[in-house]
């Protein structure tokens, strides 16, 4: 085995040499594997869609309060549970595997983290609102943490091939999709419901069972492969050393975090740029829902174009088509329906690009380090990733409700031309300067199919 020492600095860049094909994961497995996203993705959009705009619009909290609790009960805290989870994620050795037992003991207070977020007694007073929503965002988003990075890491274990990760990770972005829609059902509910404060604590309820429910069925069916059992990093911090050691993993941790910056705004304005621009509260909803449906119908086409153009290449056009969608969302004005249905299904085309395409090269990045270090350490891989997203999106989510609040923003009532003027700054053109920035970072990526190849047949031979 390959010590440290000898480790290559850079990936191979010479012709792969020939290599037998791996049988093809059956989409039944593959199922088995993305069964809780179906939950995940309403719990998941929900929160980053309405959080903010439930707490300043219903609650009656401050917005820069509840951002403010959203950067550091989120993003800071995180800065010590998603290493500390990924490595132990990594070392964790039991006869159910390493993954498997985090999901099953972390479905239960991810689940009753969420209800709790959105059911705060209904008599509290601001001090006991602020402290109640800081706590249960800290229970929420540390127990996704459990879950989310041991269960992304499966999905990069159960293969090595290369161009069958983009399944697995297709698969996973349609039924996180699907999921999303649940949510979207739910917002338009809300939009209508006369108690909204009942009708999200029942949206909670049923989200929350749907991804326990689902988490069950792929604890009880999925199978881990024995080989990387105990295989993980000796110290928490010297696997993140060796994740920043990483050159293709330093520039897609820089390229993802910069992208996570805009696309936190995309999430949390959307309800506000509906009801305070184009005046039609009813279309938040509809709009998300379009981006949805153009992220789902184009999936099919992903794989067989990343075998004819490659990955980097079709994530690359992604982040491009991503910062003109956004980025042309600054001409909205009231009623400007047209316009922002046919931006949001091209942002949604893009979206689906990039939800496959990206995990599948983040799979590809740690089978790197494998051929450098000898060890498997996915957990820690993608701790370091939701890592940077969380931060960039609490960062950003911070940053829009002290903009929204100091720039004159007043819940429930029509804005001002200079209110009207920040959100739509926020929604268009920063996400457009963020993905633009990406794509020119991650033109200089460099590990390729053929890359990719030489390290899997090195590995492969080690084993022999």
């Amino acid at each position: 085995m390959t010590s440290r020492s000898e480790a290559a600095p850079l990936a191979p860049e010479l012709p792969a040499p020939a290599r037998d094909e791996i049988p093809p994961l059956s989409w039944g497995a593959i199922f088995d594997y993305v069964a809780p996203t179906l939950g995940l993705g309403c719990m998941f959009l929900l929160s980053a869609i309405y959080l903010l705009k439930y707490a300043t619009d219903v609650l009656g909290m401050p917005a820069a309060a509840m951002g403010t609790i959203l950067f550091f009960g989120r993003a800071l805290w995180d800065a010590i549970a998603d290493p500390i989870a990924g490595y132990l994620s990594d070392r964790t050795s039991t006869r159910f595997g390493r993954r498997r037992p985090w999901l099953f003991l972390s479905v239960f207070p991810l689940s009753l983290g969420f209800v709790l977020l959105w059911s705060p007694p209904r008599d509290a007073s601001p001090g006991f609102l602020i402290a109640w929503m800081a706590a249960m965002v800290v229970l929420f988003y540390t127990s996704s943490t459990a879950y989310v990075i041991p269960h992304t890491a499966l999905g990069a274990e159960l293969t090595d091939s290369y161009h069958d990760r983009t399944r697995i990770f297709g698969g996973r972005h349609v039924l996180w999709t699907l999921g999303s829609f649940l949510a979207v059902a739910g917002l338009a509910a809300l939009e209508r419901a006369s108690d909204k404060r009942t009708t999200v604590f029942w949206l909670a309820v049923g989200a929350s069972a749907l991804a326990t429910l689902a988490t069950f069925w792929t604890v009880a069916r999925l199978r881990e492969r024995p080989e990387f059992q105990g295989r993980g990093a000796t110290r928490p911090y010297a696997a993140l050393r060796d994740v920043m050691r990483n050159p293709h993993a330093r520039l897609l941790l820089i390229v993802f975090g910069i992208e996570s910056l805009g696309g936190a705004t995309i999430a949390v304005l959307t309800q506000y740029v509906a009801e305070y621009v184009v005046k039609r509260p009813e279309l938040g909803a509809p709009a998300i829902a379009v981006y949805m449906l153009a992220s789902l119908l184009f999936v099919p086409l992903w794989l067989p174009l990343s075998r004819r153009f490659g990955k980097k290449a079709l994530w690359l056009a992604s982040m491009v088509l991503t910062a003109g969608s956004f980025g042309a969302m600054i001409f909205l004005s009231e009623n400007s329906v047209r316009l922002l249905m046919v931006l949001a299904f091209l942002a949604g085309t893009a979206a689906s690009c990039g939800a496959m395409m990206g995990p599948s090269i983040q799979a590809d990045v740690i089978d790197w380090d494998e051929h450098a270090t000898g060890e498997r350490k996915e957990g820690s891989y993608f701790a370091a990733w939701n890592f940077v997203f969380k931060i960039a999106n609490g960062l950003t989510i911070w940053l829009t409700g002290l903009v929204l609040q100091f720039s004159g923003y007043v819940p429930n009532v029509e804005q001002t031309g200079q209110v009207k003027l920040v959100i739509l700054a926020l929604y268009g053109l920063f996400p457009m300067a963020c993905y633009g920035i990406g794509a020119a970072l991650f033109a200089r990526f460099r590990l390729d199919a053929a890359g990719y190849a030489e390290i899997r047949s090195e590995l492969d031979s080690r084993k022999k």
